[in-house]
């Protein structure tokens, strides 16, 4: 090949990819990431997922991008949680009102499958197309629980727990085998809510009655031909055929790009000024638990929220003279309670110096409210699961199972309550006076620092409380967050509270150069003591009980996984 030709090309192209009208794309496949990787491991297995930080703000600033004709979004596979697919309809709304095209394409929404939340994310689209053999598996909204009391009883396994208080019914799989009327009026509550978000959202995205889309939703879920006749999709086609017409609208010369790597081209973002001052963005996501954040090594799930990560990360937003306010995104369902009120010191302390904002994700119930609940100013989606505000506990007794299976157990201790721990044997009575003073200090605790935080009453924290899950839209009218949005509008609330202007820069915290990443902290002060690492654990001494029942492994403040709507 002539290489004066190659160069002239390889200009050209770059010339082009200066000035060629664009099309943003954004593959929804693998999913999103909440916030920056954990850990190295982390890093490795999210190198392909854009991040949701990065798709808000190329959004928003495409909006005023000239060159940016259209957005086209693959929605499929991975499965996003319900707040974020929220966050993502409130960016795609603010860009169609720009006056640019906006395209949502799906092989299926559902494969023989639930996809009401995917197809509720395509609505909020000018054009949604379908692959001709794809579904709308838009079904409603359905939350199962499944009882093993019974299941343990023929095994000769009993579970001993209790909880604070009726609504606190993570542990409720073990010790009963039907809904109790609480729990079925808290679960009844949450998928109508959610309904009534759905709906709404649909209704308004495809321009159709609220009472039509019910009866859509009672009728589903729907073969291709009959989602375009019934008004949900505009048309069926081939992924080929759906990005021509695009780029036809764009433009002969338009190029595709990713939205996040649009949102880190120097041209686009606004890197701050080292000595500007800006906003402190610190990411709480997981399971909470004491010490560092990061991931297990075996896998079983994403990463966990250190309480020393956290708690670093706060310390040196708060003293950095150049952050006039942090915003903290909350998207965890739990966990330890030691490990919590470490983080919620670390709210308190910053509070009296700048604004903290919480931001909730997906989920910030029961440890994950209490991380929350000392920010200036709540901000959480109408699908977001919160409260839960709450305790429980407690240990299985194996005893029958071993001799079942010709097992004896002997202990020697030394010490009236050295052995209440063990699984071989119950809880005498004395030791439950222990089990119940543990729980009534902690949900004592909890409620207290929730009607301090909340301006509330005591009486009405503990009326909010009992361990009850919310949404987002119902703890609004409960006052246990004060809006209803998104990261891009706590990240605005926070500019305003500090006085600073529209388009503030944001940083991560902590900020950590390589030498720092490479050194050991000098001490606990010290921001590379913020950095990440794997480990397991969150009950503490009772890591190895709450493994062998399968208790949720975040701790006693946790949310179990079949709350996630997805």
């Amino acid at each position: 090949m002539d290489p004066g030709k190659a160069i002239f090309e390889t200009v050209d192209r770059l010339r082009q990819r200066r000035t060629a009208p664009l099309v943003l794309e954004l593959d929804l496949t693998e999913g999103l990431t909440e916030g920056p990787p954990a850990d190295p491991l982390s890093a490795l297995l999210s190198m392909r997922k854009p991040r949701l930080a990065d798709v808000l703000g190329g959004l928003k600033r495409a909006r005023h991008d000239s060159r940016v004709k259209a957005l086209i979004v693959k929605i499929g596979g991975q499965p996003l949680g319900l707040a974020m697919v929220q966050e993502l309809r409130q960016a795609v709304v603010h860009f169609r009102a720009s006056g640019k095209l906006t395209v949502a394409f799906s092989e299926t929404f559902g494969e023989f499958g639930n996809g009401t939340v995917p197809y509720y994310l395509a609505s909020a689209f000018e054009r949604v197309y379908l692959q001709p053999s794809g579904d709308v598996g838009l079904t409603g909204v359905a939350l199962e629980q499944r009882f093993i009391k019974n299941a343990l009883g023929k095994l000769g396994i009993a579970y001993e727990g209790a909880q604070r208080h009726e609504y606190k019914t993570a542990a409720n799989m073990f010790t009963q085998d039907h809904l109790t009327e609480p729990h079925r009026e808290s679960l009844a509550r949450i998928a109508e809510s959610v309904t009534e978000q759905v709906v709404a959202g649909i209704a308004d995205g495809r321009r159709l009655d609220p009472e039509k889309v019910r009866e859509l939703v009672d009728r589903g879920p729907f073969i291709g031909n009959e989602a375009v006749e019934a008004g949900l999709v505009d048309r069926l086609a081939y992924r080929d055929e759906v990005y021509d017409e695009v780029k036809k609208a764009a433009g002969a010369d338009s190029m595709l790009l990713f939205v996040s790597r649009y949102a880190k081209a120097p041209a686009v973002r606004k890197l701050p000024h080292p000595g500007a001052d800006t906003v402190a963005l610190v990411h709480g996501s997981g399971p909470i638990r004491m010490g560092r954040s990061g991931r297990s090594p075996l896998g079983g799930g994403g990463g966990a929220m250190g309480s020393d990560t956290i708690a670093a990360a706060l310390r040196a937003a708060r003293r950095d003279e150049h952050v006039k306010a942090v915003v903290f995104r909350v998207d965890s369902p739990g966990g330890s309670y030691v490990a919590s009120d470490t983080v919620w010191r670390e709210v308190v302390l910053t509070r009296k110096t700048k604004p903290v904002i919480v931001s909730m994700g997906d989920v910030a119930a029961s440890g994950g409210y209490f991380v929350a609940m000392a920010a200036d100013v709540i901000v959480a989606q109408p699908g977001t699961l919160t409260g839960s505000i709450g305790v429980f506990g407690g240990k299985p007794v194996l005893s029958e199972l071993l001799e079942k299976i010709g097992v004896n157990s002997e202990l020697i201790s030394q010490g009236a309550n050295a052995g209440m721990f063990s699984t071989s044997r119950a809880f005498s009575p004395e030791q439950w006076d222990r089990v119940n003073a543990w729980l009534d200090r902690i949900y004592d605790d909890f409620v207290g620092k929730v009607a301090t935080g909340r301006k509330l009453t005591r009486e009405r924290a503990h009326e909010l409380a009992r361990g009850r899950v919310w949404t987002g839209a119902d703890a609004l009218d409960g006052g246990l967050v004060d809006e209803l949005g998104g990261l891009e509008d706590a990240l605005v609330l926070a500019r305003k509270r500090a006085g600073l202007a529209d388009d503030a820069p944001v940083r991560t915290y902590p900020r950590l150069n390589p030498l720092e990443r490479l050194r050991g902290p000098d001490s606990s002060e010290d921001r590379a003591a913020a950095l990440t690492r794997m480990r397991l654990e969150a009950w503490g001494p009772l890591a190895r009980l709450s493994a062998e029942l399968g208790l949720p492994p975040q701790g006693p403040l946790a949310l179990p996984a079949w709350y996630e709507i997805r």
